[in-house]
């Protein structure tokens, strides 16, 4: 079934109108314009020549007729010169009811009179007159445009422009054919509540302060404008939604002008990678009479929808002041830790710790199954399977943490940390246990390296290098003399024998023999008990690596901590498994392919240096704003905790 478009006449006089007055800046209303589930709209104007294939009788080779349908009225087809009569056709692809057309020269063009007809056919052979031949002013008064209302609406396929005569020029010349009629059912009108309100947006192009955040933001007394066109407007709903409608608003105060968009609407699912058309190209007329506002029919399950604008007959690139995304929440599973604890519930340096985490399915679909990612003072400790699970439905998921040094850890947990599972709000798969987990110290010794000292302390190219290593009993028992103290320099091994270590004492073992010193230097690493001849409370902190710089040269004495090894409180990003590249693919474009991301005031990453140092280099991002033109922010730095 077909619907027609009312009010066609009406809108007529406003799109020229908005031909008229051309980048007219709106002025700021104080009131904020509210979201409606319903909104007053003004129908679109569909033009349903736009993009159809067109030909003429002849062309001028640099005009062809193409240019008739672009949708650009600054481009035009143009007849041989000197040859009379002449004709330009467009095929609107199957048959429809037309009640007008309307015919456009460069807006800028003087002043000339075209004599020309209308008519049509539904099989491109058999025509028959829709408008009889009369002459027809174009000029920068009426924005070069002719606008031709049929007596009574014809039915046609094929639509043809004769011209015998033009005033202006030696040849025929349109810019623009554009046909209007009856527009195929757009099925019932949009319902649902607006889901793109205050949720994240972003463009291809800005002007000045006219962000892409504007057209999100429940007001329409702010605004979004393109650079140029064409250009993209993209919102980002967060989770699949049925969208039955798409708002598009301008500014409902007069001063905006009436003027046409041409826009073309696309949607992508969650997990997609590619939009499709959700509404195919088609000029839509804003008018203040209507309050400036379009409403477009469109159907699909979407969590990414965006706009793409043509043309704009009132500024150089697209406007929005509201960009509303009209529909329901798709079922989709929503995943969520309900709860954490551990056992033991007081474990010592040798107990393996096993992390409890409640997985609850709190959406209104099943989820598959998944994964439940736990850490330990920031640090990845574990992950354990997580089942499919019913809306509704829970898990119990036991997480293998192993053994911790003694001290008080913040313990976290995340469900599906890889985001495989698509659900209505990926926002609050985390939850931090409100107790720490507090590890008490087990009977025994703990040999830690703290320093590693050269003699000399600055060797010169080929000089004999000898060295004498700290080492620290941070345990409860003494540990007899005896073990092993190594130091491994480039290829070179050199051992000393350690002598008693009282707990809680450091002792200087010096290391028997030299390393010859090679130029550019080399990585030092010292291994306490490199033997493993004492039985330690914590095996995992015996070794201490430095760099010594011999010379001249680009060596560097510097110790790298990778953010994702430390203790953190934030977002763990990791590459996909293609390692696809990417701007915002932060986890490929890392180092070690791997970064952590703080989103807020309090998110934290830590290390404890395991060298002296007298500087500090921090490498960090900031992502661009958006719509572009940059960001800022403020990231602090601590040492010691000052």
């Amino acid at each position: 079934m077909r619907r027609r478009s009312l009010g066609r006449r009406t809108l007529t006089g406003a799109a020229v109108a908005g031909l008229m007055t051309v980048g007219l800046l709106p002025l700021p209303l104080a009131a904020t314009a509210q979201a409606a589930p319903a909104p007053a709209t003004a129908a679109a104007d569909v033009n349903l020549a736009l993009g159809r294939p067109a030909k003429a009788g002849g062309s001028h080779g640099a005009y062809p007729a193409g240019n008739a349908t672009d949708g650009q009225q600054a481009t035009y087809w143009e007849g041989p010169a000197g040859t009379f009569p002449e004709w330009l056709q467009v095929d609107l692809g199957t048959a429809r009811d037309l009640d007008r057309v309307v015919l456009k020269l460069p807006a800028g063009w003087e002043s000339r009179t075209q004599t020309l007809s209308l008519r049509g056919s539904t099989d491109g052979t058999t025509f028959r007159t829709l408008d009889a031949s009369d002459g027809r002013a174009f000029g920068p008064a009426q924005a070069g445009t002719v606008a031709i209302d049929l007596d009574s609406p014809a039915e046609a396929r094929y639509v043809r422009v004769d011209i015998t005569g033009n005033t202006g020029w030696n040849a025929a010349q349109l810019a623009e054919l554009e046909v209007y009629g009856d527009d195929v059912d757009t099925g019932p009108p949009p319902t649902g509540t607006n889901l793109a309100r205050n949720k994240p947006v972003e463009a291809t192009s800005t002007t000045q302060n006219y962000v892409a955040a504007n057209a999100t933001d429940d007001s329409t007394s702010t605004y979004w404008e393109a650079a140029g066109n064409p250009a993209d407007l993209t919102v980002a709903l967060g989770a699949d939604a049925d969208v039955s409608g798409v708002v598009v608003k301008l500014n409902p105060d007069p001063v905006w002008s009436a003027r046409t968009q041409s826009i073309q609407v696309f949607g992508r699912a969650q997990g997609e990678s590619d939009f499709t058309s959700l509404r195919d190209r088609a000029d839509y007329s804003f008018s203040p009479g209507q309050d400036n506002t379009v409403t477009i029919p469109v159907s699909g399950r979407v969590s990414d929808v965006r706009l793409r604008f043509f043309s704009n007959t009132g500024a150089g690139g697209g406007q929005v002041a509201e960009f509303q995304v009209l529909g329901t929440a798709a079922p989709a599973p929503d995943l969520t830790v309900t709860s954490l604890d551990w056992s033991p519930a007081a474990p010592s340096e040798r107990d393996e710790v096993t992390v409890d985490a409640t997985v609850r399915n709190a959406g209104t679909a099943a989820s598959a199954a998944t994964t439940t990612e736990v850490t330990v003072e920031g640090r990845a400790a574990g992950s354990a399977a997580v089942p499919a699970l019913d809306p509704g439905e829970s898990a119990e998921v036991a997480v293998s943490t192993g053994t911790h040094a003694a001290g008080s850890y913040a313990v976290a947990a995340v469900v599906d940390p890889r985001d495989t599972v698509a659900e209505l709000d990926d926002t609050n798969n985390s939850r931090a246990a409100t107790d720490r987990l507090v590890v008490d110290r087990a009977p025994g010794p703990d040999l830690e390296v703290r320093s590693v000292t050269t003699n000399p302390a600055n060797p010169a190219v080929g000089a004999d290098v000898s060295f004498t290593v700290a080492v620290h009993n941070g345990g409860t028992s003494a540990v007899e003399a005896g073990s092993v103290t190594r130091v491994q320099a480039g290829s070179t091994t050199l051992d000393g024998t350690t002598g008693r270590v009282e707990a809680g004492a450091t002792v200087n073992v010096p290391v028997n023999g030299t390393w010859k010193a090679t130029s550019g230097g080399v990585t030092l690493t010292a291994t306490a008990d490199a033997t493993a001849r004492v039985a330690e409370t914590n095996e995992n902190n015996n070794v201490f690596a430095k760099s010594l710089v011999v010379g001249r040269g680009a060596a560097v004495p510097y110790t790298e901590y990778e953010a994702e090894d430390g203790r953190y409180e934030g977002t763990l990003l990791t590459t996909d498994a293609k390692r696809t590249f990417g701007h915002t693919n932060f986890g490929t474009e890392s180092s070690g392919r791997k970064s952590v991301r703080l989103d807020s005031t309090g998110q934290y990453v830590e290390f404890t240096s395991t060298t002296p140092t007298n500087s500090i280099v921090v490498r960090n991002s900031i992502p661009d704003a958006p719509g572009g033109g940059g960001a800022e922010a403020t990231i602090s730095l601590y040492a010691d905790g000052e």
